[in-house]
């Protein structure tokens, strides 16, 4: 059959491409969305994982962008509980930084600048009494403050925005590059190649969007636009993972002496993330890793607080991304503005390129895209600002109920142990009992891969999510690579393989019944 023309097609599948997918489909136009890899492959799965506001950019005087950040918390907690949660840090206050009646300012700030009816408002520690001084080192750090934002799982809030996509119509294409693009007859005509294959073909719509992140530069070089006046200025990002510092489950917020701020939180129940780095980066962003210099920083950085120090015997993860930031001129990355920029080039068929950005800001910028592109596509206009209020696929569940949804999945499948139905619903929220379904005994789930990662549960990322490779299951879908042995991830590998080779389990391009 012919393509369809469609409305509006949208290069890059991260958050921010995703985000203006579910937008424009759930306001009834007809969306296009190709990724070159897999969803959330590139920094919309290498965050450190925070829905915030940005306590630092209070400094660099973006109240902007704090108060817009600020106020999408409580949003986007209410709209996916099960990959969204209230998290609270403790800012120890170091001696020699930042004085304290700064601190105090900014959290005064922080708490007023935005809204917040859920979360809690900021409190001053004694350090010496309070379990969180305990990890801490003895006598070092007395006073401190704690403050609340939110943690996100970033690359399952991606796959759940693709997914809301989806079921309201939205073909999204995976493993599909975009080669070029050209206005012709009033229309962009988009040459996508599907990398599995090198089948090409070409793709109609009225208007385009550029969110490829870092590499939106490139994709403008492939396109007869205008030349831009933005350019992005790409930034590494660093983590790493060891086994839990400290047994409670709040997070740190840490000064360095260079100015940046070091994060160690907790991590998928028996581990602590620290991150990040932010160093300036050239190359491939695809090939971006942390390198041994990184990790020993975030090591040496860490163990300025904790009275264990870390050291890189302790980490077993890391994982590194890079941050398509809009290049302000600053002098430093880490002072490099995280605000975006969206550029509209009306010379003909709309285009609209995404200059930076962050995750917490994601659904505001893909409402400010479409009213730019409302000119051209009238339909925008109906059910403005609808994505504050629609929760995301599982999320049909009040923000302060994910304990009761646990024990309601434990009481339907009692074999589950209380772990394992903590992780589904977390992953899933309503939809894990999609994945179960009426089993009444573990082995109705099929083959176990390990980690309690069932038959079943990969068959509905293969079939509902887009997955199509190890990797897609064990580290962005899921973060069971972190428990799964090298033997149990290469024998995942192969089954998912054989799956696709039998001609099963990919996503077609219409809604899926799931």
């Amino acid at each position: 059959m012919p393509e369809p023309v469609y409305d509006l097609a949208i290069i890059g599948g991260g958050v921010n491409g995703c985000g203006v997918a579910r937008d424009a489909s759930g306001r009834g136009l007809s969306i296009y969305l190709c990724e070159q890899s897999d969803l959330a492959s590139g920094a919309s799965s290498a965050a450190t994982k925070l829905i915030h506001g940005g306590l630092r950019y209070l400094e660099y005087g973006e109240f902007r962008l704090v108060r817009e950040a600020l106020s999408e918390r409580e949003t986007l907690w209410r709209i996916a509980p099960h990959v969204v949660r209230p998290l609270r840090f403790v800012l120890p206050h170091h001696q020699g930084l930042r004085p304290a009646w700064l601190l105090r300012l900014g959290l005064f700030l922080y708490d007023h600048l935005g809204e917040r009816k859920l979360l809690p408002p900021t409190a001053t520690l004694d350090l010496a009494r309070d379990p969180a001084g305990a990890p801490l080192k003895r006598g070092a750090f007395t006073v401190g403050f704690e403050y609340s934002d939110c943690w996100v799982d970033d690359a399952r809030l991606v796959v759940l925005n693709a997914l809301d996509a989806h079921l309201a119509g939205a073909r999204i294409e995976t493993r599909t590059k975009a080669l070029a693009a050209e206005r012709a007859d009033g229309r962009w005509r988009v040459t996508v190649i599907d990398q599995r294959d090198g089948t090409a073909r070409t793709i109609q719509a009225l208007a385009l969007v550029n969110a490829a992140g870092p590499w939106v530069e490139d994709v403008l070089a492939r396109l007869p636009a205008r030349p831009s006046r933005d350019r992005l200025r790409l930034v590494q990002g660093s983590h790493i993972v060891t086994r839990k510092l400290f047994d409670h489950q709040r997070a740190y917020i840490f000064q360095n002496a260079d100015k940046r701020v070091l994060f160690a939180i907790p991590y998928e129940g028996d581990f602590t993330l620290i991150g990040a780095t932010e160093l300036d980066y050239a190359g491939d962003p695809a090939k971006a890793a942390a390198s041994a210099a990184e990790i020993e920083y975030l090591c040496a950085a860490a163990s300025e607080y904790f009275a264990r120090p870390v050291t890189t015997a302790d980490v077993i993860w890391t994982f590194s991304g890079v941050r398509p930031l809009y290049d302000d001129g600053a002098s430093a990355a880490t002072a490099a503005t995280r605000d975006y920029v969206l550029e509209l080039d009306d010379n003909g068929p709309p285009l609209v390129s995404i200059f930076g950005g962050k995750i917490t800001t994601y659904r505001r910028l893909a409402e400010h895209v479409l009213d730019k592109l409302e000119p051209a596509l009238p339909l925008i206009a109906l059910r403005r600002g609808w994505t504050a209020a629609a929760p995301l696929p599982g999320g049909a569940f009040p923000a302060m109920e994910v304990e009761a949804r646990v024990e309601a999945l434990r009481l339907r499948y009692p074999f589950l142990a209380d772990g394992e139905a903590r992780r589904l619903t977390r992953a899933y929220g309503l939809r894990a009992s999609e994945i179960l379904g009426e089993a009444s005994e573990r082995r109705a789930l099929g083959r176990d891969f390990g980690a309690d990662l069932s038959e079943r549960e990969v068959d509905y990322l293969m079939r509902v999510e887009w997955a199509e490779s190890a990797e897609d299951i064990a580290w962005r879908r899921t973060k069971l690579g972190l428990r799964l042995s090298a033997d149990e991830i290469a024998a995942l590998d192969r089954f998912v393989a054989g799956r696709l080779a039998d001609g099963g389990r990919r996503v077609s391009a219409q809604r899926t019944p799931a």
